[in-house]
């Protein structure tokens, strides 16, 4: 797997992990769900990506 995609998926991670905290401080629910599902959607990946190594 390409260092992109790894990178990409950590970066998407992070970034929800912000959303999640942002949505926390402001009491933004919708927010804070989005981050969480970001995160979920990154990790996801990162797994997928993990898999196509482990077969290389």
């Amino acid at each position: 797997m390409g260092a992109d995609d790894k990178i990409k998926h950590a970066a998407e991670e992070a970034s929800g992990k912000a959303k999640e905290a942002w949505g926390k401080l402001t009491d933004d629910e919708r927010l804070e769900a989005e981050g969480k599902g970001q995160q979920t959607s990154a990790n996801i990946k990162q797994a997928g990506d993990d898999v196509k190594d482990a077969f290389r």
